[in-house]
């Protein structure tokens, strides 16, 4: 396998910022003033590209990144592409005008969708084996429209199109990336068919390895067992000391009611990747391996799993899942604009010098 070039994405909580997920606890209001902000420091610390969420309590997250685009200089926006909410031939446009405007600073992340609430609520009507055969129909779509030479017709189980074309062509040859975090069978077919990052959860650095090695050997058989990159969504808490790192990781969590707690795992159940951490939780407790903390998923859905430690502590966390075999990071922690420019001073550098062929030069 040849050796990708690491990169680091960041994230941008357009629910709000927090340093406690404690009821009443202050936040930092989703709006212009902190999103300048968090993607000033994740510029200045080096990140490549953001992670935008698409969520009920979140800003809408293509607006947001096209107006967060226009406000930055480099950074690549990391936005979801989710099956049934935006018709294919307009979802193709927005991403290429997107591109176009940006001269390259897209990339898609395909979300099937956490929840099936969330999903009801906002009226899709597919259950979730329906949404990854939609997301793998339209994704071929994109991919279609995005290379074609001229019209192009289709007829799947879905969509039905007839002389379709879209301007302007990609700015990115041959077209945007494709990123996609899932655990379910679903989700690592279409990855394997389809994606150019595949983003675990949380994980040991053992369990990582074997999924990557079953991924590949899916996508081997698509024939894109090189085609096929992989990286980890994770929390990271790194302070100038393991007690610092440590209090601050539990301040996190303090007084977050069980009620509550409940009441996130009832609303991902039918989510393999959430499952996959929630299980992780229950069988190690609050260490799945050195420096990776479980505590956050009592808090939040989805990537709830945290580096947490001191600079060596959690470059040695991190450099465990390079090791075997990740390139991409997507990381968050608390304040993000704060933790971005901690990660940049004290993680980083020791990154760099362990991987110096494969980390390009912070800006």
């Amino acid at each position: 396998m040849a050796m990708r070039p690491l990169e680091f994405g960041w994230y941008l909580p357009t629910n709000g910022d927090t340093t406690s997920y404690a009821a009443g606890h202050d936040t930092v209001p989703p709006g212009t003033p902190m999103f300048d902000r968090v993607v000033a420091a994740a510029e200045a610390a080096g990140f490549e590209y953001m992670l935008v969420p698409v969520a009920v309590p979140c800003w809408e997250a293509w607006v947001t990144t096209a107006f967060m685009a226009g406000r930055s200089q480099r950074i690549r926006m990391l936005v979801a592409a989710r099956p049934g909410y935006i018709n294919p031939v307009m979802l193709a446009k927005m991403v290429t005008t997107f591109d176009q405007l940006t001269g390259g600073r897209i990339a898609v992340n395909l979300i099937a969708g956490q929840s099936e609430a969330e999903t009801t609520a906002d009226g899709i009507r597919y259950g979730k084996e329906d949404r990854y055969a939609l997301m793998a129909e339209e994704v071929g779509i994109l991919k279609a429209l995005w290379t074609a030479s001229g019209p192009i017709d289709h007829a799947g189980a879905f969509h039905t199109l007839r002389g379709a074309r879209i301007l302007p062509p990609p700015f990115q040859a041959p077209h945007p990336r494709f990123y996609l975090g899932g655990g379910s069978r679903e989700a690592w077919e279409i990855s394997a068919a389809h994606a150019d990052v595949h983003l675990f959860w949380g994980d040991t650095p053992e369990g990582i390895a074997a999924q990557i090695a079953e991924i590949r050997a899916i996508a081997a058989r698509h024939g894109r067992a090189e085609a096929l990159g992989f990286g980890m969504r994770l929390q990271i808490i790194c302070r100038e000391t393991e007690a610092e790192a440590l209090a601050a990781a539990k301040e996190l969590v303090r007084d977050v009611s069980p009620e509550r707690t409940a009441a996130l795992r009832a609303n991902v159940a039918n989510s393999v990747a959430n499952q996959r951490v929630q299980a992780l939780a229950r069988d190690h407790g609050d260490w799945i391996a050195p420096a990776l903390w479980t505590g956050l998923t009592r808090a939040r859905q989805g990537a709830g799993i945290a580096v947490v430690g001191d600079p060596s502590q959690c470059a040695a966390a991190l450099q465990r899942f390079i090791d075997v075999g990740c390139h991409s990071f997507c990381l968050s922690g608390y304040l993000h604009d704060e933790e971005a420019t901690r990660f940049a001073r004290w993680v980083r550098p020791i990154l760099a010098a362990r991987n110096a062929a494969r980390m390009p030069a912070a800006a």
